[in-house]
């Protein structure tokens, strides 16, 4: 009697054992969300990766601590969604580097990146210019049309290098209608110029500006334009509520 009364009360405390697993179960489930393609538990622990080059871009702004240099999230954000989705319809040639201009950062700032998004690496890091009419300190104001002397917002495709009137310059293909496809008629280049230096930052607060293209110091002009001509994905950012509304390659 005593032996069926031990085991009436285990078998008790096995089946409210066996009542509670489901429920614990479903809270450890319901921790667990789809992001982008990837399964992480709290939003912080990687699971389960479906696809490892997206890992992999998503991580490259925490590796390389873009934070710290001044990168805008969103910014890096906005590019890597372009950047992926290009490279899914076979529109660029390099699949590995992307240049982002960061135009939220005041021009005095360091504000274009080249990134190795394959091996984690920051290439290269200098000052760039916005257009005349886009802004004095701060580009706010964006035009895709020709004489605006305006930037353009939006990603590109670098084209050929060339010798012109402002030295060694690359070609842009603007890849967005109504944004920066008028890049080629505009003669939107990347190219040196003297304005884009710190002797003008010392001067007057920050650097001069161009007829919209995204002019670069003239001793990394060279450097720069050897490694993401042919092919490579550029992005020119900013916190713009329009270009972000209506802009199909940073749309889900």
């Amino acid at each position: 009697m005593k032996n069926a009364k031990v085991f009436s009360v285990a078998l008790v405390a096995f089946l409210i054992y066996l009542l509670h697993l489901p429920l614990g179960f479903a809270r450890s489930v319901g921790k667990i969300k789809d992001i982008n393609g990837l399964f992480k538990k709290d939003d912080r622990t990687l699971i389960t990766v479906h696809n490892p080059a997206e890992e992999k871009t998503l991580s490259v702004y925490d590796s390389l601590h873009l934070d710290l240099s001044g990168l805008n999230r969103k910014a890096f954000d906005m590019a890597r969604k372009g950047f992926l989705k290009l490279i899914a319809q076979g529109r660029t040639v390099n699949d590995s580097i992307l240049t982002i201009v960061d135009f939220s950062q005041p021009s005095r700032n360091k504000r274009l990146y080249v990134l190795d998004m394959k091996n984690f690496k920051i290439l290269f890091r200098t000052l760039v210019a916005h257009g005349k009419n886009s802004g004095a300190e701060w580009a706010r104001s964006f035009s895709n049309k020709p004489r605006s002397f305006k930037s353009s917002l939006g990603f590109y495709l670098t084209s050929e290098t060339y010798e012109g009137n402002k030295g060694y310059s690359l070609k842009l293909q603007g890849l967005e209608p109504g944004f920066n496809d008028k890049a080629y008629q505009r003669a939107i280049v990347m190219h040196g110029a003297s304005y884009v230096s710190s002797s003008f930052i010392d001067s007057g607060g920050y650097i001069g500006r161009s007829e919209g293209c995204p002019a670069v110091p003239v001793k990394d002009a060279e450097p720069v334009i050897d490694l993401i001509k042919n092919g490579t994905c550029l992005f020119i950012y900013s916190p713009d509520p329009y270009y972000s509304r209506h802009s199909a390659l940073i749309q889900s």
